[in-house]
């Protein structure tokens, strides 16, 4: 294949900044064009190369009558299958070697067709360097714990029916621009104990609707050995995590989700995989290089994981695959790819990124862009609408440029710098020492062509050992004085600024917002998962619903504001509009004014001054409503603002010309309103 003249490629004609770098971005994008014409060669297409499910682990053959099972471990020296099927005969069924070291047995119905049945147990007994070791395949597609051991066993998941899809037809280009809603289906029930995907169904798609989402975002669905990982150390990655119900039960998650016009967007892992040798894929066929690079090279320093080797073959088919197994047999509409900082370099993101070399110098890793590039092909073949999501926090330049332009191919990148300066805002300065400049420049500071995903926090913040928001502002006081009734400044302040943060959030940061679940009404403490250090305990590994819903605590205020909120974004398409244009900077009064077309946003974040007569400048004369404010007693503000009063503008004359209008507000402290101009 000729290589590329690196004019040619249009994200160096649209980006000067990328002049010098024009040869490295070039290569990156030539080699993963070669790539490409090397699959589709020897594959057909791209997509016929991720059927990797459809021929490794277990799949019937009408034809012969039987089941195939098949693994790819090259590096062992023998290889058995048994399971309660055969009597757990370790040594019954053993497994024949091709030259791709590919193993294999074929298990016909006339000897195993009543033993071999759906539900079955199912194990492997492997040879190699690293002695005799029971495993579990790879692909397989449930894995399910054993009560009385604790050991895990694949399973052989083949319901007599196929799961009915008939009439979805779901296209998450509906939607419209996303309003995600971050989910974790283990600890979305109130009760102290694991949630199930049925219980999702039942009980939080109905309220993710009624606030107003269109997305929903699942984490921890692939398996892994220890609950309290959130799901990132992935063990089985064909397999949905059993402990939340069955592979049906996903379905019906997805499929109900699709019913209410939601989109639903799996939080997948391959930036890693868990070190377990009995649960996962380290060392499957005897030696440390299967799916990994060998020695220290094959080891995440700070993740105590096992890192992918991107540039094998088998690791790029063995992960495509597990791209299209999640659409194609769930129904996901997209990915929201976890770690891909860690995966595109060395180093994992564990530098400054202060300066243009940082992003093509020997800390790149090649072979992560390249899989990530052949990902985002893959999943938008699959589906053209479908969503990819990287979660990137160096800025690496064409992650979310289209890839025939030269990038990476992600429609968004999550906005990541946003959450931590909401963080160190609220920890390290006092409100009157907050920089009104510096949190217009936060909230604005990205790239026209990068689609960002703006929230103010997600699952990171409210982990133990961090806090949310709500936490922050109001801390202990929530257990005693979050009641209606009772009167307290610290909880004032709370509710006020956790109002104004989303809000501003959500009109200035990105093109999507995110959510985690529970914190939109100000969902108190941390999540801590079941450990040995507090007991085995799920109190905190749960969400309280009902806080926000018994009418006496001020939670549901939050809830409230959050879907109203919701609500005027969708109304007006906030999100569609860009960015804002600035109108007024305030300094001393801490106010901003801004403006998406005809609505006027108006933060005063001053802790003390309420300021009447106030003169704001609008975009257009004319009169004006009040569409929304934090101030509302509907959402436990003071109630200070005349919520149903007209406003007219003004004009004003400056020398040369120049004509301005304005218009006369209330202003009052730690408040934000939304006007709108009326037609007619």
């Amino acid at each position: 294949m000729s290589e590329p003249n690196v004019s040619e490629l249009p994200i160096l004609k649209n980006d000067p900044w990328l002049e010098p770098v024009a040869a490295e971005i070039t290569a990156r994008h030539d080699r993963y064009l070669r790539r490409l014409a090397e699959i589709e060669a020897a594959a057909g297409s791209l997509a016929d190369f991720a059927n990797g499910y459809r021929y490794y682990g277990f799949n019937y053959s009408p034809e012969e009558k039987g089941w195939w099972f098949r693994d790819w471990l090259p590096g062992a020296k023998d290889v058995y299958l048994f399971g309660d099927f055969n009597g757990w005969d370790k040594t019954g069924l053993h497994l024949q070697k091709d030259a791709a070291g590919n193993w294999s047995v074929f298990l016909p119905d006339v000897l195993y067709g009543d033993r071999l049945v759906h539900g079955s147990l199912v194990k492997m007994l492997v040879h190699g360097d690293n002695g005799w070791l029971e495993r579990i395949p790879s692909y397989i597609r449930r894995v399910v714990q054993d009560e009385k051991t604790a050991n895990y066993n694949g399973q052989l998941w083949a319901p007599a029916e196929p799961f009915d899809w008939r009439g979805d037809d779901f296209d998450i280009a509906s939607v419209g621009p996303l309003l995600i809603y971050e989910a974790h289906v283990g600890m979305a029930q109130e009760r102290e104990g694991v949630g199930t995907y049925r219980e999702f169904t039942e009980n939080v798609l109905p309220r993710i609707k009624a606030l107003g989402y269109n997305t929903v975002q699942l984490m921890a669905v692939a398996e892994h050995p220890y609950y309290g990982s959130f799901g990132y150390h992935v063990s089985n990655f064909f397999a949905p995590s059993s402990r939340f119900g069955t592979p049906e039960e996903l379905k019906e998650l997805v499929r109900t989700a699709h019913e209410m016009g939601l989109g639903v967007i799996m939080d997948v892992v391959h930036s890693h995989y868990v070190k377990n040798i009995r649960e996962g894929l380290n060392e499957l066929d005897g030696t440390d290089c299967l799916y990994s690079r060998p020695g220290d090279a094959g080891n995440h320093p700070h993740w105590d994981s096992k890192l992918f080797d991107y540039g094998k073959g088998q690791v790029q088919h063995f992960l495509l695959s597990n791209l299209k197994y999640w659409m194609e047999e769930f129904r996901f509409d997209g990915f929201r790819f976890d770690g891909v900082t860690s995966m595109i370099y060395h180093h994992h993101g564990y530098t400054e990124f202060d300066s243009r070399d940082k992003f093509f110098d020997a800390g790149v890793n090649g072979d992560g862009l390249l899989y990530l590039t052949l990902a985002n092909r893959l999943v938008h073949d699959l589906k053209p609408h479908a969503v990819t999501v990287a979660e990137d926090v160096s800025g690496m330049p064409g992650m979310c440029i289209p890839i025939p332009d030269g990038g990476v191919g992600f429609d968004y990148r999550l906005g990541m710098a946003i959450p931590d300066f909401w963080i160190k805002l609220l920890k390290d300065e006092r409100d009157e020492q907050w920089n009104i400049w510096e949190m217009w420049h936060m909230m604005t500071d990205r790239l026209p062509q990068v689609k960002t995903v703006a929230y103010a926090e997600s699952h990171d913040q409210a982990l133990v050992g961090d806090k949310t928001i709500a936490f922050r502002l109001m801390d202990r006081e929530m257990y005693d004085n979050m009641d209606r009734g009772v009167e307290s400044v610290v909880i004032d302040r709370g509710m006020a600024l956790h109002k104004m943060i989303r809000l501003f959030t959500i009109s200035l940061g990105g093109q999507a917002y995110l959510n985690f679940m529970g914190n939109e009404f100000g969902h108190p403490e941390w999540i801590d998962f079941p450990r040995e250090g507090n007991g085995w305990s799920h109190t905190h590994a749960r969400r309280q619903w009902s806080l926000s819903e018994n009418g006496f605590l001020r939670y549901g205020f939050l809830n409230d504001f959050d879907k109203a909120m919701l609500a005027l974004v969708r109304k007006y398409k906030v999100l569609e509009m860009g960015y804002a244009w600035n109108l007024q900077m305030d300094e001393g009064n801490k106010t901003i004014v801004f403006n998406h077309d005809d609505l006027v946003f108006v933060f005063n974040w001053h802790p003390e001054n309420s300021l009447p007569d106030y003169a704001i400048q609008v975009p257009f004369p004319g009169r004006y409503k009040m569409v929304l404010t934090t101030e509302s007693k509907r959402f436990g503000g003071k109630g200070r603002l005349d919520e149903n009063g007209r406003f007219f503008s003004y004009p004003h004359d400056y020398e040369g010309g120049c004509r301005l209008h304005y218009m006369q507000i209330y202003n009052v402290n730690r408040a934000a309103t939304v006007y709108k101009r009326m037609k007619g």
